[in-house]
């Protein structure tokens, strides 16, 4: 029977560890490597993920004491060349950098600090991103930091440019809240949304998408003015366009969907195919007819309303097809999988409604029975 995959084992673990040690030891002559490994191996594989990273960070602290003036040089000497600045993407580093970026975050204890640890994190995040040990110096100190960040945008790694997108997100995921002003990055989005690489531009369609959720119209306005700037290479701003819109479109915002080309109030005819019962745990086979003017360009999901336990119900939207209409319309056939153990719930029994959406707006609809 084959182990069960363990993420925080694969990441930290006693060869990561003994490698950090070695990097220290090279750096320095009073770094104990013996004694850092025997320390961090003595918890390390009892704890979760992030634990591990502040487990490390804290022996770290312990083996190299001083304040940040001292403790940053070290640090840096430390570190093994920067990854390649030659790529675009998919490039994340090595986990086991982590705890460094929280250490320097933790030794930053006044502004005064600030602008060698920020000096130190640009050097760190082209190892391993840095993102969640710069947002405490950024939450507590906004001005200086997005100040530090703004000047990031023309860094020659792309990791570093990267790193003011990616740390300035709104709703950065697993990160601590930072609470500033949605429109406080744009004018660093401005500059990164023409950047060459997909890592970065990944980053600030992301962080466009985080603002949608709460201001839909400044990521409208934001798109408009950099399709209109012309800046970026059309294949690449549309994409960016696209994944920054994913959520509006999802619910049907008619401004992110005419942004992208797709008319909500489009003239067409709809019908959708369904059985009338499909199990639990089989397939729900999915049929669709749009019918319009030759050439009009659709984008069709379909949404699943489930039941819940309670009475309660759910809804979902689920991707389908983009494209444009030919002589004969559009014929769709999908087959959507009811998992019997669905990992985010779990599917029960009875009628489930299923909406046929094209362009954002519902066109059809019925009923499926879900049998046990």
């Amino acid at each position: 029977m084959a182990e069960k995959f363990s993420l925080k084992d694969q990441l930290f673990n006693l060869q990561k560890t003994r490698y950090l040690a070695g990097l220290f030891a090279g750096a320095t002559s009073d770094f104990d490597a013996a004694g850092f490994e025997a320390s961090v191996m003595a918890r390390l594989l009892d704890l979760e993920l992030k634990d591990r990273i502040n487990w490390i960070a804290e022996q770290l602290a312990v083996h190299v004491p001083g304040p940040l003036s001292q403790v940053a040089p070290v640090i840096v000497a430390a570190l093994p060349p920067p990854l390649d600045p030659s790529l675009r993407d998919d490039d994340f580093g090595d986990f086991i950098f982590a705890p460094l970026g929280e250490w320097v975050t933790a030794l930053t204890t006044q502004e005064a600090d600030l602008p060698l640890a920020l000096d130190t994190l640009e050097a760190l995040t082209q190892r391993f991103s840095m993102e969640f040990a710069l947002r405490p110096l950024l939450k507590r100190w906004p001005d200086p930091v997005l100040s530090r960040m703004m000047q990031w945008t023309d860094h020659d790694h792309y990791h570093v440019r990267r790193l003011a997108s990616e740390g300035s997100r709104p709703r950065l995921p697993w990160g601590l809240a930072v609470n500033l002003p949605l429109e406080a990055p744009l004018p660093i989005l401005d500059r990164l949304h023409r950047d060459p690489a997909r890592f970065v531009t990944r980053s600030v369609a992301n962080h466009l998408n985080d603002i949608a959720k709460k201001e839909p119209q400044i990521v409208i306005d934001r798109l408009t003015d950099w399709q209109g700037q012309g800046m970026q290479a059309q294949k690449e701003l549309d994409w960016i366009t696209a994944h920054a819109l994913r959520g509006l479109v999802k619910a049907g915002d008619p401004r992110a969907l005419r942004l992208l080309g797709y008319d909500p109030d489009l003239e067409l005819t709809a019908r959708l195919q369904l059985p009338a019962s499909v199990r639990i745990g089989d397939k729900l086979a999915l049929g669709a007819d749009v019918q319009g003017a030759r050439g009009a360009r659709v984008l069709v999901d379909y949404a699943l309303t489930f039941q819940r336990a309670g009475g309660k119900t759910a809804t979902k939207v689920f991707k389908w097809k983009t494209g444009s209409l030919g002589a004969d319309g559009l014929s769709l056939q999908k087959s959507h999988p009811l998992k019997a153990q669905a990992s985010t719930f779990t599917l029960l029994p009875g009628a489930h409604r299923v909406t046929l959406l094209v362009n954002g707006v519902p066109r059809a609809e019925g009923e499926v029975e879900l049998l046990a």
